[in-house]
């Protein structure tokens, strides 16, 4: 009698301890969120006043805005609000998405560009996803149709950059594809969802195999621009544009190509695509150069480590691709999400209230090859810390 007593005393006392930490972390995860929401309402004040898109800062410190004829990050910003509104249920998050997103509803149109899924996927398809608001569907629609154009059924990719002028120009490339490009994937996959026309899918598919065939190495990193031939889809050349080295490993391309696999495996069930998902995964989980808190060098092989600026936009991706691959994979990833959100949350990456000209993270990498945007904050980077809490606030830990 007195053993019975004594093991429902212990399974009592366990039973309150794992409640109370489990408390204690949606206490943490919703006071970060907290914190965020108060930041970005600083930004969007800022962005009201203006009518304008925050994307990062200049080399001064100063605001550098989305460009207004055409910016492939416009869409994060009223992204990020949706977001916001979905976390908080506040209306005024609603209100400002609806606001900042009709500003490049235009945009729709464009077939210069392969961005489109990004910039309209990401604002309303969220805002669709949230509201059923049947206008934003339309919306959706137009850009899907926009980006097909961009398609070559030959190749099986969609075209990236156009090569007529720019520094894409000086590169000799015919037909590039980016692996940036598995992000602009999700709108065709949702669009094909919501019209039962398959022709979006199936070309979404495509890009997926072919990419799955020509990007990716035997340790299963990424390159980030393949050329190929417009004539007949062979590879004309394996490169980067915005990595270290065309055999290096640029650590937003990893994280570009984790996320975009697993979208194509949550609409397909393709497991060749599950597969590839877990494989982008390990290695960027594994990679011994990565630091301890989880946020990698720009590059996984940039050569002046640990001097090389830290790329805080690679960490969100990666943390908000986790988090529903989690969902999927038979591995758990409960341990590379939980460093990579709480190094995040700390005050070594997230900024101080009023500070940043408001953006919520420090420390992201738009090129360093180029010269751009080099340890600043970028509107992506907080889109995808955003998504990535509320994924995290409402994510049953996968345990295996």
């Amino acid at each position: 009698m007195k053993f019975n007593q004594t093991l429902i005393l212990l399974l009592c006392l366990t039973f309150f301890i794992n409640c109370k930490k489990s408390t204690e972390a949606e206490i943490k995860k919703e006071s970060t969120i907290s914190k965020a929401e108060k930041q970005f309402a600083l930004l969007t004040k800022d962005a009201e006043d203006q009518n304008r898109i925050p994307r990062t800062l200049d080399a001064q410190g100063q605001m550098h805005w989305a460009h207004k004829n055409f910016d492939w990050t416009e869409g994060f910003f009223p992204g990020s609000c949706w977001y916001l509104f979905e976390a908080t249920k506040d209306k005024k998050w609603q209100i400002a998405a609806e606001k900042f997103q009709a500003l490049f509803e235009d945009h729709k149109y464009l077939t210069t560009n392969h961005d489109l899924g990004f910039v309209f996927n990401c604002s309303y398809g969220n805002g669709y996803r949230l509201t059923k608001n049947e206008a934003f569907k339309k919306v959706m629609i137009t850009a899907a149709d926009s980006l097909l154009t961009r398609f070559n059924p030959t190749v099986g990719c969609i075209k990236s950059w156009d090569v007529t002028n720019g520094w894409q120009k000086e590169r000799g490339w015919e037909y590039p594809v980016i692996i940036d490009n598995m992000m602009n994937l999700e709108l065709l996959f949702e669009v094909s969802k919501l019209t039962g026309n398959t022709t979006y899918s199936d070309a979404a598919k495509m890009h997926a195999n072919t990419t799955l065939k020509n990007h990716f190495r035997e340790d299963y990193s990424s390159y980030h621009v393949i050329d190929y031939n417009p004539e007949n889809g062979a590879v004309r050349s394996k490169q980067t544009a915005q990595g270290f080295a065309h055999e290096s490993a640029w650590a937003r391309g990893q994280a570009w190509g984790l996320y975009g696999f697993t979208v194509c495996y949550r609409y397909t069930k393709d497991i060749a695509y599950l597969n590839q998902a877990e494989q982008i995964a390990n290695f960027i989980i594994n990679y011994k150069g990565t630091p301890k808190d989880g946020i990698p060098y720009w590059d996984y092989n940039a050569p002046n480590t640990p001097n090389e600026p830290r790329d805080v936009s690679a960490a969100t991706i990666t943390a908000s691709a986790l988090i529903e691959l989690n969902k999927y994979s038979k591995t758990s990833y409960n341990s590379a999400i939980d460093k990579i959100m709480n190094s995040l949350a700390s005050d070594v990456y997230t900024a101080k209230l009023g500070e940043n000209k408001h953006f919520i993270l420090k420390h992201s990498v738009g090129s360093i090859p180029h010269g751009n945007e080099i340890d600043v904050p970028l509107n992506y980077a907080d889109y995808y810390y955003l998504e990535a809490l509320t994924r995290y606030k409402s994510m049953e830990l996968n345990k295996k």
